[in-house]
């Protein structure tokens, strides 16, 4: 606090005989502009991801014009992140319980093979093919779940053998074999559904881009203004402090990983569509990519505070990044490191938002 804003012990025996009012205004002087910025930000966790979104866009908007402010252009960017935004939605579930998931890109790839392989190996209908697809995701939530809420073993190292056991899993039920997507779409075209596309005004939005605007705003809601989502943020805030008010931490931890599992499988079912084929080898990267956006979308790793709004601006931003520079012409390693530096940023930003909390 600087010596301007610092008051002595006279000034708070003045404000007592000031009576309420001026002892109020004496404590509103306390805070500096800086530390209301600070509890600003950690009332909003959003806003700062938001900021770095619009100024992002700003600058990449003066920097090429036209050329990245068309319709087609911003478009793009979100086809690009829808399949990174679905599964840092389910990310963000379990990050907000200071958990960690390192299975999600697996578990939406093995999704999406279940899928493939069911309606083409055993000739299943396609509604049935993708119901299949979507007990396996949650299935695989389910045993992260309960190895983490009723084994208590650590996220990082459950979700982490997880990923080795569904990435073997999805190569040998698969064969290593991709369905052409050629045959998807005469024979499944429920699977393609999501790739289809359609113009609003000048705009081409598939409805992959739809379920991941549908999925954030749902998760919105049940996070914010349902049981269920206070008690997400209840156990990532405090587990033993949730448990002695009432909330039941193991069935919740179990549920938020059943519920990234079936997000999973969601974002598998929107991977077919983007890609037309059902491959075992796309999408490895969904993990790191997935963590990046919910880092860089102001949630914290430490759990109880973050938005799921902020995770779908952190994968614009990345978003907005790989095609702003790729647009400019610059090498694609300027990208990662771009993006490396929004992420120890981000993380550095949380903390000291933390600290008006402490």
């Amino acid at each position: 606090m600087s010596d301007a804003n610092a008051r002595t012990p006279q000034d708070f025996e003045k404000a007592i005989a000031g009576g309420p009012e001026a002892v109020a205004a004496f404590a509103e002087r306390q805070h500096t502009l800086l530390e209301r910025i600070q509890h600003g930000l950690h009332s909003n966790p959003a806003a700062v991801p938001l900021i770095v979104l619009v100024i992002s866009i700003a600058v990449f908007g003066l920097l090429l014009g036209t050329k990245f402010f068309s319709p087609f252009s911003l478009t793009l960017i979100l086809q690009q992140v829808a399949i990174v935004g679905i599964v840092g939605a389910g990310q963000t579930l379990v990050v907000l319980t200071a958990g960690i998931d390192l299975s999600v890109g697996a578990i939406m790839v093995l999704s999406s093979v279940v899928m493939g392989q069911f309606a083409f190996r055993y000739g299943l209908p396609p509604s049935i093919a993708v119901l299949a697809g979507f007990g396996c995701g949650a299935l695989c939530g389910f045993i992260n779940g309960a190895l983490v809420a009723i084994m208590r073993l650590p996220p990082f190292i459950v979700t982490l053998g997880m990923w080795q056991i569904v990435l073997a899993t999805n190569f040998l039920y698969s064969a290593n074999e991709t369905i052409r997507s050629q045959d998807v779409a005469a024979q499944a075209p429920l699977l393609q559904f999501f790739g289809q596309s359609f113009r609003f005004g000048g705009a081409v939005l598939t409805y992959g881009v739809i379920a991941l605007i549908v999925l954030v705003l749902f998760l919105h809601y049940v996070l914010n203004h349902t049981a269920w989502g206070r008690h997400v943020y209840a156990v990532g805030d405090d587990a033993e402090a949730a448990e002695l008010s009432g909330v039941q931490v193991r069935r919740t931890l179990i549920s938020v990983y059943v519920v990234c599992g079936l997000i999973c499988a969601l974002a598998g079912w929107v991977l077919i569509g983007r890609l037309g084929s059902v491959s075992p080898t796309s999408g490895q990267f969904a993990n790191i990519e997935s963590i990046t956006a919910v880092v860089i979308g102001g949630i914290s790793l430490f759990g109880g505070r973050g938005s799921i709004l902020g995770m779908l601006f952190g994968a614009l931003i990345v978003g907005v990044f790989s095609l702003g520079l790729r647009l400019l012409g610059t090498d694609p390693q300027w990208t990662y490191l771009l993006i490396g530096v929004l992420i120890i940023s981000a993380v550095a930003t949380d903390q000291w938002i933390r600290r008006v909390a402490a």
